[in-house]
């Protein structure tokens, strides 16, 4: 139990100052809402008004959403390999190319769909 006690102690820490700080802001913060306040910030520029249920969003949110996962993933797989380098060889390095080379064909197909145009 007592390799487990600071980890108890950080989550308590952690749960009390997010309630401390839910609770602070309501007690302080802003009692008068008006319009202005409630309203989404946009910029200056009036909001465009969405259909009842919503409406849809368009498919590009989606594409560029999973465009950035694949490439934050591979700076994931890249960042260890750069660091075991020279105890992989040669075979971490052929491994290294062959999935570059599977993200550049990704990197190609988008640009060719031209999904990385933002109109």
């Amino acid at each position: 139990m007592n390799v487990y006690t600071p980890i108890l102690i950080l989550g308590i820490l952690a749960f009390g100052f997010a309630a401390f700080s839910v609770l602070t802001a309501s007690l302080t913060g802003p009692k008068r809402y008006n319009r202005a306040k409630v309203d989404a910030y946009e910029c200056g520029i009036d909001p465009t008004p969405q259909p009842e249920g919503g409406g849809r969003f368009p498919v590009k949110y989606y594409l560029t959403a999973m465009l950035f996962i694949v490439f934050d993933i591979e700076i994931v797989f890249l960042y260890p390999w750069a660091v075991a380098f020279d105890r992989l060889a040669f075979f971490g390095f052929c491994e290294m190319v062959v999935f570059i080379i599977t993200v550049l064909v990704v990197y190609a197909y988008v640009w060719r769909r031209r999904g990385l145009e933002w109109d």
